[in-house]
């Protein structure tokens, strides 16, 4: 059983950097596996990177977010972290973080969410 909140989002402009975080609530979250999502206007949700359970030692990332965007944990602060980096319009829209004790790396059927935050990117 786990919370989830996010923050960090806002409006930059392209080229910027932002940091996404979600905080988790729950005893065990270095048990589970974690990962953020994005939706923009009119589109499907589509999957940006996953993490790993435990040490966070296996990521996975969309293709078009590669070279650009980190994601991280600190199981201490029970945190997941998105560091978006050389952001471009096209990364515009509200992101999720997501947890489940089962790996669905960037597919959508992660148990817990959270209720997204906002990120614009204007050219």
């Amino acid at each position: 059983q786990v919370q989830l909140v996010e923050s960090g989002g806002g409006s930059v402009q392209a080229g910027g950097s932002l940091r996404l975080s979600c905080r988790a609530s729950g005893y065990t979250y270095s048990s589970y596996y974690m990962a953020w999502f994005r939706q923009a206007p009119g589109k499907e949700r589509e999957g940006v990177a996953a993490i790993s359970s435990g040490g966070g030692r296996t990521v996975y990332y969309a293709g078009s977010v590669k070279g650009r965007f980190t994601i991280s944990r600190d199981n201490a602060e029970n945190t997941l972290y998105l560091q978006m980096n050389s952001l471009k319009p096209e990364d515009t829209g509200v992101y999720y973080c997501a947890a489940d004790q089962v790996w669905y790396l960037l597919g959508p059927s992660y148990r817990y969410w959270g209720q997204g935050t906002q990120v614009t990117v204007s050219s």
